[in-house]
């Protein structure tokens, strides 16, 4: 190399240097870096304008951020699995959709996220109570609470005027409010069956009547009790006086059938009908109306499905995972979310539910307000895989089914606590999809 050759090539080093330098203290990758991309693993969102949205704002953050973002989106029923493999395999996404138990047993697998919980909570009026329920695990913060899915009841005013009722503000109520509906050839419905809905019905009922399925601890059961026998009690006598036998082979789907028909006068049901009807402009929409979710002896309490955000430990993008979430978590980003999926998606932190979806539209006003008395699926319990097994293999429910076609009572409880302690040791086989 000749000395102007190796005077050119200093010169090219230290301007090399200098310049990565700038970028270490910009926190920046140079430009001639190969171009990191971030991943995130969701569901394909029950509003498809949800999963637009949240792809719109994945690559404003990329951009902003000088990385690739991607989204990917399967049906809900195929997360775990696909969840279980990525944690086997120690690769996959970055970023995934959580919920239930899963950051309880995925706990050591999930990186710490409470500095995220910090600052959002800080900036965003706090936390709602489940928010630490089903993210808050015994060695910390293992997701992000994203959204719930409000489940109030939802109900036709018209029929209720017609028989001279305002709308239940209690499960007696309903079943006083239900037996003349009925009579009026107007009844209501509750399944009681293989379904998600019918999963959540059940714990509602169950809290309000002060009844759990297991102790704080999460493995002693607790199902075989006073308070057990006044919800099967209930839910029978709904059943013959206020119901159709239809609710025992009903499916998700079902109960908005159902109240579309206008048949129907009340269902336990997110505003998911509504929706529709507003969508295909059917005249019912202006007879449709929600409520909160009734009350009991033991106070409000609700038990809707809450989503999260957790991050795998093997992820190479941490801090630029919490980054995203952040970004979506900024107002104008979160409130544009709100609004793609018409008032669906519910925050879990305060300041968010005061968005004027739900103030312009009276029949959605109360929503926000159900997270004041919602529980993950377990409470008093955390969730864990064995509140997953009495989900998915719909112990509730056959519980109350059995009691409905003829058991006793106390041999359909002591029936669904032998199976309460078959999942709290992992034994139970899984028969279906909670």
């Amino acid at each position: 190399m000749g000395a102007s050759s190796r005077r050119q090539f200093l010169k090219q080093s230290a301007a090399a240097t200098a310049g990565m330098a700038s970028w270490l203290s910009l926190g920046k990758a140079p430009a001639f870096a190969q171009k990191r991309e971030l991943t995130f693993l969701s569901w394909n969102h029950f509003v498809p304008a949800s999963d637009e949205e949240l792809r719109k704002q994945a690559a404003e953050f990329g951009k902003q951020a000088g990385v690739s973002v991607r989204v990917d989106t399967i049906a809900h029923l195929q997360l775990p699995a696909k969840r279980a493999a990525e944690a086997q395999a120690q690769s996959g996404h970055d970023l995934l959709l959580t919920g239930g138990a899963d950051p309880f047993l995925y706990e050591n697998q999930l990186a710490d996220v409470g500095d995220v919980i910090d600052d959002l909570g800080k900036k965003y009026g706090g936390w709602y109570p489940f928010a630490r329920e089903g993210s808050h695990t015994g060695s910390g913060w293992r997701a992000i609470p994203w959204f719930w899915i409000s489940f109030p009841a939802t109900y036709n005013m018209t029929h209720l005027k017609k028989a001279g009722l305002e709308y239940p503000k209690t499960w007696d109520e309903l079943l006083k409010h239900g037996k003349v509906l009925k009579k009026q050839g107007n009844p209501v419905g509750i399944p009681i069956s293989h379904c998600a809905d019918a999963n959540t019905t059940f714990w509602s009922v169950t809290w309000c009547y002060g009844g759990k399925v297991l102790e704080a601890d999460g493995k002693t059961p607790a199902i075989n009790s006073a308070q057990t026998e006044k919800v099967i009690e209930w839910y029978k006598e709904l059943y013959k006086d206020a119901m159709e036998p239809e609710v025992l082979s009903w499916d998700d789907a079902s109960n908005n059938r159902f109240i579309l028909s206008g048949k129907g006068s009340w269902i336990h049901n997110p505003i998911s009908p509504y929706n529709a009807a507003l969508a295909k402009q059917m005249p019912i929409a202006d007879e449709i109306n929600h409520h909160p979710s009734p009350a009991g002896p033991a106070g409000t309490h609700s038990a809707p499905p809450i989503n999260s955000v957790a991050i795998w430990k093997f992820s190479k993008n941490i801090q630029l995972a919490k980054d995203f979430v952040k970004f979506l978590y900024q107002k104008e980003n979160y409130d544009a979310w709100i609004v793609a999926a018409n008032a669906f998606n519910h925050p879990p932190l305060k300041h968010f539910a005061e968005h004027p979806i739900w103030s312009k539209n009276p029949k959605f006003a109360m929503l926000p307000k159900e997270a004041e008395f919602a529980h993950e699926r377990g409470w008093p319990a955390k969730p864990n895989a064995a509140v997953q097994l009495i989900q998915v293999n719909y112990i509730l429910p056959d519980m109350v089914a059995k009691a409905i076609n003829g058991m006793p009572t106390k041999r359909a409880i002591a029936w669904a606590e032998d199976q309460v302690k078959l999942a709290v040791q992992g034994k139970l086989e899984t028969k279906g999809k909670a």
